[in-house]
Parts: structure tokens; C-alpha cells; sequence
């Protein structure tokens, strides 16, 4: 196990690095591109939310929130008032049911369903103002995407291919500090807080395909919440469990091939590195679907013999499903993707349903697409050869996927996947009102807006 050297020689644990961070989160000044960056993430959030309302993930944890009857003012999307850690489960588990929310480059998961979640939740019942619900999510994004971040040979990946979800494990220390913050704890509290969150991490791999993989986001904010709360009722956790020597990655990856990066919180904003998705499937899948899709026109009503993609490695670790057999299995099956795109369907969250599963020019595809792990191919690229029964070869390709760091959707861009969302839920006028209350959320009153507007 590796580790790059800190600016400070590495004196200080990580732990303390930890504590300290979100100790100073509360006065911290942010700058405007920050502030803006957690607004665009919010935007997402809410409407991968919003339009998750129908999906059976969303009905059953809210039917099971509802049913525990839990008093307080945070608000469930679609739903009533409950307690923050249920609504934050409801909320992150919505969030992340269609696979549409955004996703860390580096490895971490999917950020915002477990630390918007919280932020919002704890916001809402305790009546904190909106320069505090940022500053909370901020600080929780940050601590989760360095956690696990660091690439194909970081950390995430590596609990990737050895079978865990890092938004599972991650995100539980992320929405911890995002509600340490939002509750003002001290450094001591604030250790408590994140041991009791790496002491119940966890989340397979092996649940892709299922409302597990969404519920992994919902729990994972539920418990830094309820992680969060225990420490400020004077609970007592274990406080080593980041630190590299028998903690929290020792167990996870016991061969130690893994290589972890600084926490460097004084040195960039891993916020402005976020990643959002054009499509409503696994961020594995997306730069193969993209490129599938611009090849879409030039194969259509041609009889396709073959296809040959050549991807990440890890593609086939998150989605390698073969033979896919629900429109959930679809979201995190590359061959599926790939032929939904040749066949001209735009990958959006309306695609995935079963009418597509009984579309034969798609299904016959799915077996006649063969996929190629190339080690050290840029996990954002896909390479595309299409033969055809008349013997042409065509090829596309994605060097990097829209949505990725290095080619960026902008606000634009974000409100016509928001719009596409949230419209068959709310109607027109009420989405443009929402869009607009957290386009500028960082104004005071926009919390108490934003609010009703979610609700049922």
C-alpha cells in the first residue's frame, strides 16, 4: 500500500488531516467556483431525484419510511416530513436509481446522493441557512472523493474489482461529514463520527442490476447521518480506522496493491473535477454508448454481423453483464448499451424499460458484441469496430465521454437532462421554478423555496 507524500512530510495522520478539515469547514470561505459547482450538483441531484419518483427503489424505501413514522422537518422528495437520517435515506436512494447521477472521475462513486442527502436533510430540520447546507456538502464531497479517489490503481477502483461499491463505503464517511459540519461538532466529535461511519462501510459489487446498488446511496447517507448524531450524543468509535496501518483499507484490500492518495486538502478543490452523465446507465457503460450512438445513422437499416469495443478493464468489472434480463440489468450491461445506441435510442432514463427489452433489432445485437479489457486505455475512451454482413467495417470512437472533467457539461447541458426529468413530474412551470430557486441557492430564502417545490 502506497501513499504519495504530503507537502508536510506526512507528519500528521490522516485522521487528524480529517478532522481538521471539516473542524475549519464551517467559516471556511468558498470560492464563487465552488460555490457554483455544488450548485450544479445539486441541480443534478434533485432531478435524478425527482424523476427516480415511479422507480420501485423509490417506493419501497419511502413506503418504509413512511411506515416508521419518524417526526421532523426534513423533507422526502415526492413524499411528507420525517426525521433527517429517513428522508436522507429516501432521497439518496432516489437520487441514485436510475444510475443518472454524477460520478467522480477518480474512483470514489457517486458523491452527491450520499452528501446532498444529508446536507439538505439536516439543513431542512434544523433550519440552517444555505451558505451552511453548501459548505456541508461541500466538505463531505471533498472527504469522500479523496478517500476514494486516485484512479485505475486508487482506491475506489481497487474496491471495485475486489467486489465492494465505493459510494457504499465512501459515501457513509462523506455524508458523516457533511452532517459533522452541518451539526457543528469539534474534532473530537467529528473522529467519533467518522469511525462509527467506517465501522458499518460496506456495499457489493455483486448487487448491480438490482435496487440494491441505489439503496447502497440512501444507506450510506442514512448512516452518516445517524453516524453524525451518535457522536454528538457523546458516543465513543473507534478513531485509527483511516489511517493506512490495520484500518479501514486493511481489511478491504488485504494484499495492499492499492495506491492511496493525499489528502491534500490545501492544495485543489476536487469538486471541479466532478463528472456528470449524458446517459442513464453505468458510467462504465457511457463512453461506449456514445460512441455507439454516433455511428447510429450510418448503420441504420444495415444488418450488423459483429461488434468489437475495446474499454476499460473495469468495464467489465461494473458492467459486464452479458446477457442482461431487466432494464436495470441493461444499465449496467456495455453490450446492452452499446446496441441501444447503434439502434438509434438516446440512453436516457425512458429507454431502459421493457419495450426496449422486447425490441429484437436491440437484443439480437447483445450477443454479437465482443468486448476487450485494454490495461491502460483511459477508463472515459471506447473503441468501436462495426462489421457488417456486406463485409464494411466501421469505426467510432469516445476519447472522453461528455460529462468527464475534460469534456464538461455546463449548466445548459444540465438543464435539458433536468427538464427531461423533472417535467413529467412536476409540469413545466414548477420545474422552471425549481431549476431557478437552485441556480441561485446560494441566496438566502432559496432553502425555504426549494423546499415545497419537492414535496408531494
Amino acid at each position: 500500500m502506497t501513499q504519495k507524500p504530503a507537502r508536510n512530510g506526512g507528519a500528521t495522520t490522516r485522521g487528524k488531516q480529517l478532522t481538521a478539515y471539516l473542524a475549519g469547514a464551517r467559516t471556511r470561505k468558498l470560492p464563487p467556483e465552488i460555490v457554483d459547482a455544488a450548485k450544479m450538483a445539486l441541480l443534478d441531484y434533485t432531478g435524478c431525484a425527482i424523476g427516480a419518483a415511479d422507480q420501485n427503489v423509490s417506493i419501497a424505501t419511502k413506503k418504509t419510511a413512511e411506515a416508521w413514522g419518524g417526526a421532523g422537518k426534513a423533507q422526502i422528495f415526492r413524499g411528507g416530513k420525517t426525521a433527517p437520517a429517513l428522508a436522507a435515506l429516501v432521497n439518496g436512494a432516489m437520487a441514485h436509481a436510475m444510475d443518472y447521477d454524477d460520478t467522480h472521475p477518480g474512483g470514489a462513486g457517486h458523491p452527491s446522493g450520499p452528501c446532498w442527502s444529508a446536507a439538505l436533510a439536516l439543513s431542512q430540520h434544523h433550519g440552517k441557512s444555505e451558505a451552511d447546507a453548501i459548505s456541508g456538502f461541500v466538505a463531505g464531497f471533498e472527504v469522500m472523493a479523496r478517500l476514494g479517489g486516485g484512479g485505475p490503481p486508487g482506491v475506489g477502483r481497487s474496491l471495485q474489482r475486489r467486489g465492494l461499491h465505493p459510494t457504499s463505503v465512501f459515501g457513509r464517511t462523506g455524508a458523516a461529514a457533511a452532517a459533522s459540519v452541518l451539526l457543528g461538532h469539534d474534532e473530537t466529535k467529528i473522529a467519533y463520527a467518522l469511525g462509527i461511519a467506517a465501522t458499518t462501510a460496506g456495499g457489493l459489487v455483486g448487487s448491480f442490476g438490482t435496487d440494491s446498488k441505489p439503496f447502497h446511496a440512501g444507506k450510506a447517507a442514512m448512516d452518516g447521518i445517524l453516524s453524525a448524531e451518535l457522536a454528538g450524543n457523546g458516543f465513543v468509535s473507534a478513531t485509527q480506522l483511516y489511517e493506512l496501518e490495520k484500518g479501514l483499507l486493511d481489511v478491504f484490500i488485504q494484499d495492499r496493491q492499492v495506491e492511496v492518495p493525499p489528502l491534500d486538502f490545501e492544495e485543489t478543490w476536487w469538486l471541479l473535477t466532478n463528472g456528470f452523465k449524458p446517459f442513464a446507465c453505468c458510467r462504465a457503460t457511457q463512453p461506449s454508448t456514445q460512441a455507439a450512438r454516433k455511428l447510429a445513422d450510418r448503420v441504420a437499416g444495415k444488418k450488423i454481423a459483429k461488434v468489437k469495443a475495446r474499454v476499460h478493464p473495469n468495464a467489465l468489472v461494473t458492467a459486464g453483464k452479458l446477457n442482461p434480463r431487466t432494464p436495470l440489468e441493461g444499465k449496467f450491461s456495455v453490450p446492452f448499451c452499446i446496441s441501444m445506441g447503434l439502434r438509434g435510442y438516446r440512453a436516457v432514463y425512458t429507454d431502459f424499460t421493457e419495450a426496449t427489452m422486447q425490441d429484437q433489432a436491440v437484443m439480437e445485437l447483445v450477443p454479437r458484441v465482443e468486448l476487450e479489457a485494454v490495461q491502460g486505455q483511459a477508463p472515459h475512451s471506447a473503441y468501436l469496430d462495426v462489421y457488417l454482413e456486406s463485409g464494411e467495417m466501421l469505426q467510432e470512437k469516445t476519447d472522453v465521454v461528455l460529462g468527464h472533467p475534460d469534456n464538461p457539461m455546463g449548466w445548459d447541458d444540465l438543464l435539458v437532462k433536468f427538464q427531461g426529468l423533472v417535467e413529467p413530474m412536476l409540469g413545466a412551470k414548477k420545474t422552471e421554478a425549481l431549476y431557478q430557486v437552485i441556480r441561485h441557492f446560494d441566496e438566502p430564502g432559496s432553502l425555504a423555496k426549494l423546499t415545497p417545490l419537492v414535496a408531494a
